[in-house]
């Protein structure tokens, strides 16, 4: 049994993040999640994302409190010199680096990862970029949009006779921040098991995150000449698979694409005939027949209630569910059973209450984590960093002064928790 509270697994790992908006942040999100100490340090005026979004009462979007959760928040001008030392610093005592920074700014703040790798070779440094550190485009900005139309996902996404369309979320930057995190947690394992502690650049290009999802577009291309077009809620090479509409005018999806729940779902429907017609015994001919077969599972779907049918279906074993959104989503029983929505305070803004944010995935059953603080103000751990750093209570004075270092109004300085 997991008790609530208990360290996650990389807890005593320290994360310096350094980035904006979704990419960079998910993954040391992610990493926070498992128990890491992650120090976000941002710009004055904070992450773009604090402006993406319904706001919080503090003037923050809620999204960022949910994607700065479990994070301490530091501000550092690093458009001064004296910042950019501060992050170099930060260098000798963390332990891994996420950064989905512009090319240039890595080169002007002194953070090109092979540079940096020379200089401390036990650091894992996560580079996140639209297009990886090298090559011919090595230099160009890159947005997850950008990533997901070059890596080939939004070719194949949409329906066959409309434009292409995006996914509904952030598909490329989340591809990208997990890949960060898994080669973040390869880099540090083999880095225990190396006699030298030698670190790692984990080099994670948007566009090859979209385009290692891709799944046969590749050698059906090159073997079979064969080019993946958009098929709408259909699936490509198996049948039949889809979104129907009900009765009472909402959408199920149906999946009774092996020869055994074809001929269940047959069953239900009420047309036998069809799975005793050996064109349609197996898949191959299901996909040659897939307008039909849904046009007779979409006539029987809109002459049920979403709950009817998805009993039947579900009597029968044959995989279903309902199309949800969010509201929908918060009420799911299985969703509420596995304890999906947890609740997150900001210490410093008690005014907002307890903040509804997202479980950690994946569970981790003997290690269960529960998410520490939400994001909160701009600098509000600011004092963390003269704690890492050993500053001087006069020094660190200074550069709040300065405008290097920025801290939350209310923020004591030198008190930081850790």
């Amino acid at each position: 049994m997991s008790e609530p509270g208990a360290a996650g697994p990389l807890a005593g790992v320290r994360v310096l993040e350094l980035g904006s908006l979704i990419a960079g942040p998910f993954a040391a999100r992610v990493l926070a999640d498992l128990g890491a100490t992650v120090l976000k340090v941002e710009p004055p005026g904070g992450d773009p994302l604090r402006t993406w979004g319904p706001e919080a009462p503090t003037g923050s979007s809620w999204w960022s409190y949910s994607q700065n959760r479990g994070k301490k928040l530091a501000c550092v001008n690093l458009r001064d010199p004296r910042g950019q030392d501060l992050v170099q610093r930060l260098l000798k005592v963390v332990d891994v680096v996420v950064d989905n920074l512009r090319p240039d700014l890595r080169r002007q703040w002194g953070l090109d990862p092979e540079s940096v790798a020379e200089r401390f070779p036990s650091l894992v440094y996560v580079a996140i970029s639209g297009f990886g550190l090298t090559g011919p485009k090595a230099d160009l900005p890159g947005f997850g949009s950008v990533a997901e139309s070059l890596g080939g996902l939004r070719f194949v996404t949409g329906d066959p006779d409309r434009a292409p369309v995006r996914v509904g979320v952030s598909i490329g930057d989340t591809l990208a921040s997990l890949y960060s995190v898994i080669g973040a947690l390869a880099s540090l394992l083999a880095r225990d098991r190396d006699p030298e502690r030698r670190g790692e650049i984990v080099d994670v290009a948007l566009t090859e995150a979209v385009f290692s999802v891709m799944e046969s577009t590749l050698p059906d291309y090159v073997h079979a000449g064969v080019l993946r077009a958009r098929t709408g809620n259909r699936l490509a090479k198996a049948a039949p698979s889809n979104i129907y509409r009900t009765a009472d005018g909402h959408y199920v999806t149906i999946g009774a694409n092996s020869d055994s729940l074809f001929a269940a779902l047959m069953g239900v429907i009420g047309r036998r005939d069809l799975a005793a017609d050996p064109r349609l015994a197996h898949n191959r001919g299901r996909v040659e027949q897939q307008g039909m077969l849904d046009e007779v599972i979409g006539a029987w779907a809109a002459t049920i209630e979403r709950d009817e049918l998805l009993g039947l279906l579900v009597a029968h074993h044959i995989p279903s569910g309902p199309v949800q959104s969010i509201a929908d989503v918060l009420t799911d029983e299985q969703f509420v059973s596995r304890e999906m929505f947890v609740a997150a305070t900001d210490p410093a803004a008690p005014e907002l209450g307890p903040v509804i944010t997202a479980r950690a995935v994946p569970r981790l059953v003997r290690r269960w984590q529960h998410p520490g603080d939400t994001g909160g103000a701009v600098g509000r751990d600011s004092a963390l960093l003269a704690s890492w750093l050993g500053l001087p209570a006069k020094e660190y004075r200074r550069l709040v002064a300065d405008g290097i270092v920025i801290e939350a109004p209310g923020s004591a300085h030198g008190e930081a928790r850790d």
